[in-house]
Formats: C-alpha cells, sequence, structure tokens
C-alpha cells in the first residue's frame, strides 16, 4: 500500500484547529488508491518524497511536507504567476511530517518574514515553491482541476461533475467525499473515493466508483448498496474534493499534490492574517525626497507596483502636513496625481515659516496605501553630480549609453555636438536635451552632460568622447555547464554566439585560465570557430582554475564572458571515491561494493568508514579495505540503527603524497505506517501498512528505540489495493493490563514510523 508518510497533515506538532479534522480527512489516504494508468516522468522542479508541496487553492492554504534535512531552517514560500511573485511567507522547518503550513490555524500566516503582506488568490497555473537561502528545494504548479457543483442523487447513484484541464494527467486524477458519518455505513470509513476507470467495488465494500474523462469535464460515479447510504454522502458536511497530482513514484507517493476544496473559501485562513488581493490597498512609492523650492516643495520617489492579483495602481496621493497645532487642527495641503507612473509633483501654496511633514501613498479602486510614506522637507544647497555609462571609448558597434544622476528627481541635460548643455546663470544651451532614457550613440560623438537637482542645485559639466567604428564583432559566449576536470586538465564546452552580423562568421575562440588571486595563468589557449568544447592542459596539479573566453570574428574579439566557476585540477596523484550510492534495504543482508577505480594506479590505498562516534550504530565491517573495490554488507535494520547516509574516506598515497575523497551510501528504506492502534482490557490490536512484502514489523512502546511489544510480518494487501499490511494482534496477559500510551513502529527494512497514540476501545 501507498505510504501515509506523504499524506499532507497526517502528522503535525501543532494542534489541529476545528477544521483541521477536514484536512485530516481530505488527506487522510491520498497516497492509499492505485493508479491503473501509466505514470509520466517527473519534472526535475517537484519535490521528492518525503519532501513535498501540497497545495490547497480554494483555501489558498499550503503544507510544505517532510525536508527533514532543514529542521530548524528558514524556508521561503512563493507562490509566482506569470514569473512574478504574489505571495510570500516564510516558515521554520519543524521534526515530523509536516514541517510547517501557511495560512491555516497553527500555521503561518502569508506575509510572515517576507513584508509581503497580501494572502494569495492561488488558481491553476500558479507555481509554488520553497527555498532555504538561495537553494531552491521544488516546486508544485497548482493542477487545473476542480468539482464544478454539488453532487447529485439518483436513487442510489450519487455523482459529482468537474473540471480537468488540459495540462492535468487524467490518469493522476482523484475525486473524493469525506463524511465522518459514513464510518457508521457499509462504507466503514469516512470517505469514499474515485479514480480513473470504470465501475470498481471499493475494498471494504458498501460502494462501487469509477471516473470518466471526456475533453475538459471529469464525471465520478458512485453506486451504494443502499439509497440511506448515498444520501448519507450526498449531504456530506465538508464537501467534494479534486485532487491532482504532477508526478507518482514508484512507491506510489503522490508529488506535487493538489487538492481543491469544492465551496471552501479564499482569504485569510485565520485571524491576525493579511487580506486577499482585492482587498488590499496598494503599496506606497519607494524612495520619497521632499526638497524644499520656491513656493512649496518637490517631490520625487520611485514609482510603486502593484502586488499581481491586485487592483492596477491609479496614482497617488501627496499631502504637506503643517507642524504647528492651533486648536487641535494641522494645516494639510496636497495634490491628487494621476497615473502609475508618475515620479513626483509640486505642492505649492505653503508657508516659508511653516515646517512640514509629507506622506505618499498610492491610490487603486479599492483604497490607498496603508501605513504612508513619510519624508521630511530639506533645504538642498549641494549640487549632484551626474556620470555616463558607458564613460565614453572605441566600440565596432553603437553604445547604449546610460546618465544618472546621485540625487533621485534630479534632471539631465546633454548635448551631443560639443557644446554645452547649462550656460552661466543655469540657462539651458540652445541644443540641450533633457535626457529621458538609455539613448544609443552610433557615430562618433562628444557628449556633455549637466543634471539639476529638485532643489534647483546644478551640476558641473562632464564629457564622456565616443569612438564607433561600426565594425560588429561577435556576442560573448557562453560556457555550458563546469568544467570537467582531468589530471592537470579541464575540459570546456560552449554554444556558438551570434558572429555579429549577416555574412560574418566565427573565425576562432579564446580561452583563458585565471588562478584564485585572480591572475592569467599562462598564455590563453585558442580553438577554431567550428569547435564548441576544449580541453584546456598544461593547469598545474591540485590548483583551483577559472575559466573565460571570447570569440572572433574578422573584425576583432566579443568582450570577454564571465568566470566559470572554480574547479581545482587533478595532480599527479588522485583519490577518486566514485559516485554515490543509495541502496535499497532488503530483508537480508546486501552486498555493497565501493569503487575506487578513477584513482592513481599503482599506489596505496586505504578505505575506512567515517563514524559519528566510537559506539556509532550504523558501523559496517570492510573486506578488501586495501583495494580499490571494496565490499561491505549493509544490514537488516535494527534499532539503534539509523538510515543515515554511511561515509567512506578514500586515501591513496604515493611515496609522500597523499590525496583524499570521500562517498556516501544512503539506505533507502520502505514506507511503514500506522493505521490502527487501539487497546481494551485483553486485546491491542496495531494495523498498518508497508510498501514492500516481506519484511517484519517490530512495535515498540515508550519510544522508537523503547521495549518491544511484539512483531508482525507483511503481506501482501487485498487487491486493488498494492504493497503490503501487517498486523499485530496480542491477547489476554500479552496485551497488558494498562493501555501502552504511544507507539512506534520499525521495518527490518529501515521505515519507521510514530509516535501513535493507542487509543481506548
Amino acid at each position: 500500500m501507498k505510504s501515509a508518510q506523504s499524506e499532507p497533515g497526517a502528522h503535525t506538532s501543532r494542534l489541529p484547529g476545528v477544521r483541521r479534522a477536514g484536512v485530516f480527512a481530505t488527506v487522510s489516504a491520498v497516497i492509499c488508491s492505485t493508479s491503473m494508468f501509466a505514470i509520466p516522468a517527473a519534472s526535475a522542479a517537484v519535490p521528492t518524497f518525503p519532501d513535498n508541496i501540497v497545495v490547497f487553492p480554494n483555501r489558498d492554504f499550503v503544507t510544505i511536507e517532510g525536508y527533514q534535512n532543514h529542521i530548524g531552517e528558514t524556508g521561503t514560500v512563493e507562490v509566482s504567476r506569470a514569473g512574478k511573485v504574489i505571495g510570500s511567507a516564510q516558515g521554520v522547518v519543524a521534526a515530523g511530517d509536516v514541517a510547517f503550513e501557511i495560512n491555516h490555524p497553527g500555521g503561518y500566516c502569508w506575509g510572515a518574514g517576507t513584508g509581503l503582506n497580501i494572502t494569495p488568490d492561488i488558481l491553476p497555473g500558479d507555481v509554488v515553491s520553497i527555498k532555504f537561502g538561495a537553494t531552491d528545494g521544488g516546486q508544485t504548479t497548482v493542477q487545473d482541476a476542480y468539482v464544478t457543483g454539488d453532487s447529485t442523487l439518483s436513487g442510489s447513484t450519487l455523482t459529482v461533475k468537474g473540471h480537468i484541464g488540459a495540462g492535468v494527467n487524467p490518469a493522476q486524477l482523484e475525486q473524493r467525499i469525506i463524511e465522518p458519518a459514513l464510518r457508521d455505513t457499509t462504507v466503514a470509513r469516512r470517505d469514499i473515493r474515485a479514480i480513473p476507470g470504470p465501475l470498481t467495488p471499493a475494498p471494504k465494500g458498501g460502494y462501487s466508483s469509477g471516473l470518466e474523462v471526456t475533453g475538459d469535464t471529469f464525471t465520478a460515479t458512485y453506486n451504494f448498496d443502499d439509497a440511506a447510504t448515498a444520501e448519507i454522502a450526498a449531504n456530506a458536511g465538508l464537501g467534494e474534493r479534486a485532487m491532482a497530482w504532477e508526478f507518482e513514484d514508484a512507491d506510489a507517493n503522490r508529488q506535487g499534490l493538489t487538492i481543491a476544496e469544492y465551496g471552501e473559501p479564499g482569504g485569510p485562513g485565520m485571524g491576525g492574517c493579511p487580506n486577499g488581493p482585492l482587498q488590499s490597498g496598494p503599496p506606497a512609492p519607494s524612495g520619497i525626497t521632499a526638497a524644499k523650492v520656491s513656493g512649496g516643495l518637490k517631490l520625487n520617489w520611485t514609482p510603486a507596483e502593484a502586488i499581481p492579483g491586485t487592483p492596477a495602481i491609479t496614482g497617488y496621493r501627496a499631502v504637506a502636513v503643517g507642524k504647528t497645532v492651533t486648536a487641535n487642527e494641522q494645516l494639510e495641503i496636497g495634490k491628487r496625481i494621476s497615473g502609475q507612473a508618475a515620479t513626483g509633483t509640486t505642492i505649492t501654496g505653503l508657508s516659508a515659516s511653516e515646517e512640514y511633514d509629507v506622506y505618499v501613498v498610492g491610490v487603486s479602486s479599492v483604497g490607498e496605501s496603508y501605513p504612508a510614506a513619510h519624508a521630511i522637507p530639506v533645504t538642498d544647497t549641494t549640487a549632484p553630480t551626474v556620470s555616463a555609462t558607458p564613460n565614453g571609448g572605441t566600440s565596432p558597434v553603437a553604445q547604449r549609453v546610460t546618465l544618472t544622476a546621485n540625487e533621485t528627481g534630479s534632471d539631465i541635460y546633454y548635448t551631443t555636438d560639443g557644446t554645452d548643455p547649462v550656460l552661466s546663470g543655469g540657462v539651458l544651451g540652445a541644443t540641450a536635451v533633457r535626457y529621458t532614457g538609455p539613448m544609443d550613440i552610433a557615430t562618433n560623438t562628444t557628449l556633455r552632460f549637466a543634471a539639476f537637482d529638485p532643489s534647483g542645485n546644478v551640476s558641473a559639466i562632464s564629457e564622456a568622447l565616443f569612438k564607433v567604428t561600426n565594425d560588429p564583432v561577435p556576442a560573448t559566449p557562453a560556457f555550458t555547464g563546469a568544467p570537467v576536470v582531468g589530471q592537470g586538465t579541464a575540459t570546456l564546452t560552449w554554444t556558438a554566439p551570434d558572429p555579429g552580423a549577416a555574412g560574418l562568421t566565427i573565425t576562432g575562440y579564446t580561452l583563458q585560465a585565471y588562478t584564485a588571486d585572480g591572475a592569467a595563468f599562462g598564455a590563453p589557449k585558442t580553438a577554431a570557430g567550428t569547435a564548441t568544447s576544449l580541453v584546456y592542459d598544461g593547469l598545474a596539479g591540485d590548483t583551483a582554475y577559472q575559466f573565460t573566453i571570447k570569440a572572433s570574428n574578422a573584425n576583432g574579439s566579443s568582450p570577454e564572458s564571465a568566470k566559470t566557476a572554480a574547479v581545482t585540477s587533478q595532480g599527479a596523484v588522485v583519490a577518486v571515491a566514485g559516485p554515490d550510492q543509495n541502496i535499497v534495504r532488503r530483508t537480508t543482508a546486501t552486498t555493497v561494493t565501493l569503487d575506487g577505480t578513477g584513482s592513481t594506479t599503482g599506489a596505496t590505498y586505504k578505505w575506512e568508514q567515517v563514524l559519528a562516534s566510537p559506539t556509532d550504530p550504523n558501523k559496517v565491517t570492510l573486506t578488501g579495505a586495501t583495494t580499490l573495490k571494496p565490499t561491505f554488507s549493509l544490514p537488516v535494520f535494527q534499532s539503534p540503527m539509523t538510515n543515515d547516509p554511511l561515509t567512506f574516506r578514500l586515501t591513496v598515497t604515493v611515496g609522500t603524497t597523499v590525496r583524499t575523497d570521500e562517498v556516501k551510501v544512503v539506505p533507502v528504506t520502505d514506507r511503514v505506517t500506522i493505521g490502527v492502534a487501539q487497546w481494551k482490557t485483553g486485546d491491542l490490536r496495531i494495523d498498518g501498512t508497508s510498501s514492500v512484502v516481506g519484511s517484519t514489523v517490530t512495535v515498540r512502546v515508550g519510544g522508537p528505540t523503547g521495549r518491544v511489544l511484539g512483531q508482525a510480518a507483511v503481506t501482501a494487501a487485498v487487491a486493488p489495493a498494492t504493497g503490503g499490511v501487517y498486523t499485530l494482534r496480542l491477547r489476554n496477559a500479552a496485551a497488558g493490563t494498562t493501555n501502552p500510551g504511544t507507539v512506534w513502529v520499525e521495518s527490518t527494512l529501515g521505515g519507521t514510523a510514530g509516535p501513535k497514540a493507542v487509543a481506548n476501545k
């Protein structure tokens, strides 16, 4: 059977709220049904089990599962639409199957830690991703599948219809209805479900179900054994759900899962969380300056951008509030400015003897920014400075030139005929042009420029000389992938760039190695114009290098590329411990072979296990530890062993030269769950599932390494379920005289589960 460890919300250290039970029901068996269709290849960005990102779009709610290698770290979750972030939040990864949740009681609000204080309206096609610092942790694309109306009942037949988009794999779709009252019927469980295919009896009986996809519509049909049960399902209080997922692994774990809940409202999931996009005011502009000018204040700012999904910014409101208070009143004078792209205004009619505070807000159809952005007016007597990028020079092609003033709101003027843009007394020259954005200089040009700041101060006049030969050179080539090192070599690959213009061809490439201090290493290497790779030889062994490349045509060379990441070339003595390995645990010990054949031949070799402590429970015995290919046995799992990676170090010695390398062997376990755990006097029962048949499950009390209550064999599950099941049944004295409280389980294949509270029956 499929592992319950991939069930969103199935285990959590946070207390569930009233609605949480509905979430548990929704996902309590997400991975307990089988697919009759072929499973397509996974997208590389979808998380790999046990990690997962589960999205509940109707409630704008996200569950982050797994990520136990990041416990205590802060993960940043972003919701993106058309490449723009429309919602984000940060959460700290907790121990357990659920790392953290967003927009759900007990979890984090949208905007937590990121400042994007808006609850996104999550829609099909949106991308929900997680990262830890700069490291991507995977993403889920919200699937376009949802129920479109209430179920319809006819006799003992219940029908649910819904929408399925073109991008959804019909084989990876399930419809479900949650109703706890069904437990007391012939259904004998709190939900019913339908997967693609003809009507099929449910494993526990009570109904048959099937799901049919026609075009962009799916129809789930349930035939119940009796009309009374059908009516209970039709009146389910928790509603109809549609589940769709991007990828299903070999253990049938559903990755990149979307759970659409018909009739559930969106918006803030708990008190104190921010409004949704249609109820949120716009952001305020940034970088506000307020300069005192004759008769008023000149304001400048960087325009605000509406958060995707929110109403458009239609303009701004700027006010100057006098600091003098008379009869509990302060004078306020302001302006309304139309257009999101506005960058400033001048507020006039102000008293020269009064001091003012300035406030600016963005305006949209739902209101204004809160709080307003604040600026304090200043008297400015300092002249601005202005610069050009690039600041002149000779080029074979036209140059795109950007002029920049150091003071926000400055007006820049320039000329291209060698005359001054600003004359004595601050008067503009006859040919001066106001700068509005980057410009192309395609001929030999003398560019002169100056700037006025908001207070009227004028900069010195600057000059840049441009010489354009109009002989196009190639674009800069780009490396493809990291350099591959060898003994004193590095193999570099690249893609051919644009040769510069029609009729021109690449005549060659020039590649240069740099040492860690940034100095060029030796003479550059060259390659033919048709080449796309080069073995860069002559490198010093055991030395770090970076590489650049430029292309040439008949007119000259392209700009030099950015440097590659640093790589270390191999020396005369090399230790290569081989690639990391994932080894599946089995019901008997598994022989594992390490491979150091990539190391220097004819040397002395020594393999050793890197242990966490002298009493490391994962210690193994290496056979042939002085050969290139030693072996060891990965034992059958037994507490207190763990499933942490086993690390082995290879030391290669030639004379006085010693080199080392390490390799990790990662045990791959089965997936086990605890389903039923209940006790009454003289009777203790523990049921669960495993993804693999043939293992033995040990049940413990008092902790993961506590006292053993008993063991049970994993046998094949009854069709149509897959995987295995186990049952530990203790009776009479063996059941104990008191409830054992909490239990844990471990499998001889390494899977573990727990803690699970034992219920009184």
